[in-house]
């Protein structure tokens, strides 16, 4: 009866290694059994005892041995071995589960991906590569499988992040007797090529692009604001506050030669005006006239007699009872006025009044 109950699992490891597990507990309860194989064939044969057990609460549950052929045949027994409880015979090349995809590569052109990866020495043809990937947004894993050992995939959007992982599969039933497949090598993290840490860092950078952002367009409006401020400011300021000339522009000469020694720059300044007021002082004009004045006692009033000169005939003549004028004049058409008197200049003719 034991032998139509047992159920085992059998894995040969990428064809190096066999492990056989049997549930002790529930087929053979309270008892301890052995196991022993072979891949030898024919009558002769040497049965080899387990190398290494595992256990389940102390009591044999499996075994682990090297893989030495493609057949193989084994026996479990009770404690001493003297009583056979279970025997199978297979083929061992239909238990492989291979190992993980070595060396595994991205290679990202615009919105595809293709994946590859290193060739197992044995059994290519019976081999898939399968390809996982998900973004945050989906809830399940897509998945793409493709002969061993490249897989490409398009569609990928360079905005977001995706979570990939491959793995290889044997081909079921051509191959394998049980779907067997290796274990996913490690999860890598992608965006538009660049490979990531995790897709977490996407939504951190988003996020600092967003602050930095923000930031940099709060800081240009501040400035604006004070730019606006600042001429509003300045206009005020010359309306209400009229600038004050700087000396420094004015007195240009009392810092330019004088290196702001005032009392030497305003000496030197003093004979400039002297002599300037000097150069530029006016001849002065004197005039000797000969009026005649009366004394109108009763009338209480004074009459000023008019004499009117040529100076060219007055000049030639010498006429000793003419008014003489001695004084550089102003242009014609002028009038001018001396000590009380009003001359008026016409052409050659001067008119004294």
């Amino acid at each position: 009866g034991w032998k139509d109950a047992i159920s085992t699992t059998i894995i040969n490891f990428n064809n190096e290694n066999m492990k056989i597990t049997w549930a002790a507990r529930e087929v053979f309860p309270g008892k301890n059994v052995s196991f022993s194989y072979t891949f030898d064939e024919g009558k002769h044969k040497v049965w080899k005892p387990c190398p290494t057990y595992l256990l389940d609460e102390d009591y044999n549950s499996g075994c682990l041995f090297k893989t030495e052929g493609p057949t193989l045949a084994f026996s479990i027994r009770n404690g001493n071995g003297s009583k056979e409880l279970f025997s199978k015979r297979l083929k061992s090349d239909f238990y492989i589960k291979p190992n993980r995809p070595e060396n595994v590569t991205f290679f990202w052109k615009e919105d595809t991906v293709t994946v590859s990866c290193n060739k197992p020495e044995r059994a290519v043809k019976c081999l898939r590569l399968e390809l996982q990937y998900k973004n945050k947004f989906d809830k399940e894993w897509q998945s793409r499988t493709s002969k061993c050992c490249s897989v490409g995939e398009q569609g990928f959007d360079p905005r977001k992040c995706y979570s990939f992982r491959v793995r290889l599969k044997r081909l079921v039933p051509y191959c394998n007797v049980v779907n067997y497949s290796s274990d996913w090598e490690a999860e890598s993290f992608w965006m538009n090529g660049t490979l990531l840490d995790s897709c977490d860092d996407d939504i951190k950078s988003q996020s600092n692009t967003v602050i930095i952002l923000s930031c940099l367009l709060a800081v240009l409006l501040v400035m604006l604001i004070l730019l606006i401020l600042l001429c509003k400011w300045q206009r005020l300021q010359k309306s209400v506050m009229p600038a004050i000339p700087d000396p420094k522009y004015i007195f240009a000469d009392l810092f330019s030669d004088h290196n702001g020694n005032f009392q030497e720059w305003i000496d030197k300044t003093d004979h400039v005006v002297v002599q300037t007021k000097q150069e530029y002082e006016e001849t002065e004009c004197i005039v000797e006239a000969e009026s005649q004045q009366e004394d109108e006692k009763s009338s209480g009033k004074q009459g000023l007699q008019e004499k009117i000169f040529t100076f060219s005939g007055a000049a030639a003549n010498n006429d000793p009872t003419a008014a003489q004028v001695a004084c550089l004049m102003p242009p014609s058409n002028a009038i001018a006025s001396f000590a009380g008197f009003q001359i008026l200049m016409n052409d050659d003719m001067y008119v004294m009044l």
